[in-house]
Parts: C-alpha cells; sequence; structure tokens
C-alpha cells in the first residue's frame, strides 16, 4: 500500500491561510455555494498536482469524511469535487469516479474543533468506523476532508484500513493543512466561528437560496441556549424545522441529554404548528 497526503492550502500563519476566512466558516455552517468553490478547487488543484503525473490508473474511488445520517460539509464539498475530476477523467479517458462510504457509529455532542491534539484523538478513539472492503478491492482510494490540524482523524481512517486488511493505494485529500505546529490545533474553532457568532448568524446562510444541512448546524441549533433556540425556530420555515427535527432523530441526537431541551422542545413546536388536514368528517 502506497499512502500519499494532499492538501490545496498549507497553514503556516495564524492569520493569513491563502482562502478567506469568512467562507471557510461559511462552508461550515452549510454554505452550499462555498462547498462548490471550495471543492472544484480542491480537484483543479489535484489534477495539476497528483493525477496528471500518474499513469492511467484503475479505478478511483472518492470516500467522503465519516458520518453517520447527517452529512458533514465534507460531504456537500466532495459532490464538486467529484463533478469537476469526472471532467477531467473523461476527456482523458480514465473511468469516472465510483464513490463509497465510511460508517461511524458514535455521536457527541463535543465541537471537535475547540480540542487539542490529545482531546481529538481520545474523542475520536471511541468512533466505530466500517467500510464495505469487497467492493474497494484493486481500486485507488481517495479520502477527502477540508482541513487536517492534528492528524487524529487520518490515524483512525489508517487504523480502519490496517483493521480490513486493505492493501490499495490510499490519497488523503483536504482543502487546507495545519503545518505549522507552533500554532494551537483551536485555530480550527476560530475558522469554524469566524462568521457566527451565535445562532441568529445562520439565517443569512439558511435563507441565502444555497443552504445544504449538515452535522456541524444540526449539533449548533441543538446545543443553543433555549430562550435563544425557541426564538430562532420561530423564524424559520415548517419545512426547515421538520428537516431539523428529522435530521437529529437520524443521527441519535433525541438521546444525547445537551438537547433534550430544545430537540423537545422543536417536536412540540412542529406539532403544534403543522398544518391541519381538514377531511370530511373530521
Amino acid at each position: 500500500m502506497n499512502h500519499h497526503t494532499y492538501s490545496l492550502h498549507k497553514i503556516n500563519s495564524s492569520n493569513s491561510f491563502g482562502f478567506s476566512a469568512t467562507d471557510y466558516s461559511r462552508f461550515k455552517f452549510g454554505d452550499n455555494a462555498v462547498s462548490a468553490k471550495f471543492g472544484r478547487a480542491l480537484a483543479k488543484g489535484f489534477i495539476n498536482e497528483v493525477i496528471a503525473a500518474m499513469p492511467k490508473a484503475a479505478q478511483l474511488v472518492v470516500i467522503s469524511s465519516p458520518y453517520s445520517y447527517i452529512p458533514t460539509a465534507t460531504f456537500a464539498m466532495k459532490n464538486y469535487f467529484v463533478a469537476q475530476l469526472n471532467r477531467w477523467l473523461a476527456d482523458n479517458e480514465w473511468p469516472v469516479l465510483q464513490e463509497a462510504k465510511v460508517h461511524r457509529t458514535v455521536t457527541y455532542k463535543e465541537d471537535y474543533g475547540a480540542l487539542d491534539a490529545e482531546q481529538r484523538l481520545k474523542l475520536i478513539s471511541n468512533d466505530s468506523f466500517h467500510i464495505d472492503a469487497a467492493f474497494l478491492q484493486g481500486k485507488v482510494l481517495l479520502f477527502l476532508d477540508d482541513i487536517k490540524i492534528t492528524g487524529s482523524h487520518e490515524r483512525m481512517i489508517t487504523n480502519m484500513i490496517n483493521t480490513f486488511n486493505l492493501t490499495n493505494d490510499v490519497h488523503m485529500l483536504y482543502f487546507a493543512e495545519l503545518v505549522n505546529n507552533t500554532i494551537h490545533p483551536n485555530i480550527e474553532n476560530d475558522l469554524n466561528y469566524h462568521e457566527v457568532k451565535s445562532i441568529f448568524d445562520l439565517e443569512q446562510i439558511i435563507n441565502s437560496g444555497n443552504f445544504c444541512i449538515n452535522t456541524r448546524i444540526v449539533k449548533y441549533i441543538l446545543n443553543s441556549d433555549h430562550h435563544d433556540f425557541s426564538l430562532f425556530i420561530c423564524y424559520q420555515t415548517n419545512e426547515f424545522n421538520n428537516h431539523l427535527y428529522d435530521m437529529a432523530l437520524g443521527n441519535g441526537y433525541h438521546i444525547i441529554e445537551a438537547y433534550s431541551q430544545n430537540l423537545n422542545h422543536l417536536k412540540s413546536y412542529i406539532f403544534i404548528n403543522q398544518p391541519k388536514l381538514v377531511q370530511h368528517g373530521n
């Protein structure tokens, strides 16, 4: 197995990243227009710096960052990465990409971006990852993630690869990578929340016309102050509130105590505001 790592942007400074911190923050909270920009840029960089120099290879498989039911922000970026790379592959008579999923079984409320390297590894070590090893046999694997900070996530993916006895060539792809180890890992948190200081900052993203729900925004909303949460959902559409509730259930957030007050309130609010179906005889 050959293991390669590629990152489009190398972060060597705490205030200069090579990309917009505003864009990155909006991307993490579901701005699909930024996901498109990031995904296409990552694909172009990977083509120019890696793929174009490779011999025409076996089947490539792209695998987004692990998730259970609610996709991550990386999943949205992956969609545009795939579309951009497929154009090049088709033009150059390569097989177009296949896709696979890393399934994860553990959910937690902690904000990964706020943790140091040791805390990240301890938290993510509780996760259980699974992938369809038979489907991947003989293929080149492209594991896609938005940012590499301490490498904890990559170590877990490597452990999974070893557990399933995969001998494939592997490329770990990142939109950005922290390469200066004197910078604290919580720089990721600074980037994540650059444009989101409160739950009410989410409205401009949700109402932008380019919104794509993801794990981070669901957790952030459910973990908000109850008064703020109650006010926030009053301003959202029935469609959004129902989608939020269904996503939360899908990820098992109804069994996380920290979310219970807000989630129960959302359930009651949806029931009260559900359009009444008037039927003959009712």
